[in-house]
């Protein structure tokens, strides 16, 4: 069935997804428009074809045991000199996302592979470019922030055209511990049928 390649990553969502991508995309990185803005789980691993249902088993199993956890990310800094990326900071969140990826890369599973270099989440912005387009993208945005909780991941894998789409995504299973407190603490109130509902928002 031949091989394809995979990667599996936590989406940055909108509006700062798309606010990122269009930012790398000006800082001159040609394959910005082919990779959603994201924080790395599994780097692009070539597999085989015939082993996608074996590997989507064992994310939806990961996903189950994963609880949601907050994430924020601060400021920029850089690979270089060790490698020609800059990159958004997590300052908040780097433990979950490092558990998680140790639990997606588990040596016993299906995407188990060793790393270039040791696991570090980041956000790219700029990959392989000239320097002093390097330098734009970490002083641009030095000041960004944004936060989210962190409630599922996805598996992409990328087309003859090298952009990465989407296969499939992984909420987690076990709700946010806070959350599920609050829950439990909270009766439920039989439902007022003679109040019209309120709008979705």
């Amino acid at each position: 069935m031949g091989t394809v390649t995979l990667g599996v990553s936590i989406a940055v969502p909108e509006p700062f997804g798309r606010f990122l991508q269009r930012k790398r995309e000006s800082f001159g990185d040609p394959a910005a428009h082919g990779i959603p803005t994201h924080i790395t789980l599994l780097p692009p691993t070539e597999v085989d074809a015939d082993a996608l249902p074996a590997i989507e088993r064992h994310l939806a199993g990961v996903a189950a045991v994963s609880r949601p956890f907050p994430l924020r990310l601060e400021g920029t800094d850089t690979f270089r000199p060790l490698s020609p990326v800059v990159f958004v900071k997590v300052t908040e969140g780097e433990a979950g996302c490092t558990a998680l990826q140790a639990r997606v890369r588990a040596a016993s599973g299906p995407c188990a592979r060793e790393l270039q270099f040791p696991y570090h989440p980041h956000v790219t912005i700029a990959h392989g470019i000239p320097e002093a387009a390097m330098d734009r993208a970490q002083a641009d945005l030095s000041d960004f922030t944004a936060t989210w909780t962190i409630d599922g991941f996805a598996l992409y894998e990328q087309g003859p055209d090298a952009v990465w789409r989407l296969d499939r995504e992984y909420p987690f299973a076990a709700p946010h511990p806070a959350a599920a407190a609050h829950q439990a603490a909270v009766p439920r109130q039989p439902a007022d049928l003679t109040r019209p509902p309120a709008p979705f928002r």
